[in-house]
């Protein structure tokens, strides 16, 4: 058999098949009947996997390739990145009645004080043509009898080894919304003994939501920076669905004037 492979569109056997099906779709008006019978039966046989073939190579092909770490940065950015929950498959896919502190994956972990836990959390592989990172989050939350709800995104050292007061870190997301819903940003930096703490809104006019935290209103001490996380928090969240298609973060230095 014939490999099927890079070369195979150049293959003798390949060029040979396309020739003979070419000649019998021209010869299809004054082939004798029953020959004409066996090469319908053929082709449609033939036409059924290879329309199998293309439909699956175009849902593979269309979807944002998994282990993508691609986005639009700033151009001066030092540090760029996107969890891992939107980059590829978590061993655990997803979780019901979620408990506080409940985590998924590694960075991801979803507080609450809700006496009864109506909230599911779920890793979904994004299926859009404009989908950047190849997963996302699923958020659903029914009853809810708490009085707080955030979703904590642990930033890795890579993101918080360095940082200045000069800095401004940016965090991106695409959110849809069953209905509207207000949700704020906190970034947290832990820097020996204190945590500075800076909140921002994310604007819901659009899908598309960018925040920046500018350092230089803060006052971190720069030499004993130790952890940063980031909190997002949903006010009222009460029979919705949040669902994060993308989630990223970068940071640039503050262009000196």
């Amino acid at each position: 058999m014939a490999r099927f492979g890079d070369t195979f569109l150049s293959n003798p056997l390949y060029a040979g098949t396309i020739r003979r099906w070419a000649r019998a779709a021209r010869q299809a008006d004054i082939v004798d009947l029953t020959v004409l019978r066996r090469q319908r039966n053929r082709a449609r046989l033939l036409r059924h996997h290879l329309d199998r073939l293309i439909n699956k190579a175009d849902e593979r092909l269309a979807l944002p390739m998994i282990g993508s770490t691609g986005f639009a940065k700033p151009h001066n950015a030092d540090w760029a990145w996107r969890p891992a929950l939107w980059r590829g498959p978590l061993a655990e896919k997803g979780r019901a009645s979620v408990p506080n502190k409940a985590r998924l994956g590694d960075e991801i972990t979803l507080f609450h004080d809700c006496a009864q836990s109506e909230l599911t959390l779920r890793q979904l592989r994004n299926l859009r043509r404009e989908d950047l990172a190849p997963y996302g989050l699923r958020l659903d939350v029914f009853s809810f009898d708490g009085s707080f709800l955030s979703l904590v995104v642990d930033l890795p050292e890579s993101g918080w080894k360095g940082l200045k007061r000069n800095h401004l870190l940016r965090l991106e997301a695409i959110v849809e919304l069953e209905k509207p819903l207000e949700i704020f940003a906190r970034l947290n930096i832990r820097h020996g003994p204190n945590t500075e703490q800076i909140v921002r809104e994310l604007p819901m006019e659009q899908s598309d939501m960018r925040v920046e935290f500018d350092l230089a209103y803060s006052s971190i001490n720069e030499k004993r920076v130790e952890a940063a996380w980031i909190d997002l928090i949903f006010e009222g969240p009460q029979m919705n669905q949040v669902v994060l298609r993308d989630l990223t973060f970068s940071r640039r230095p503050r262009a000196q004037i």
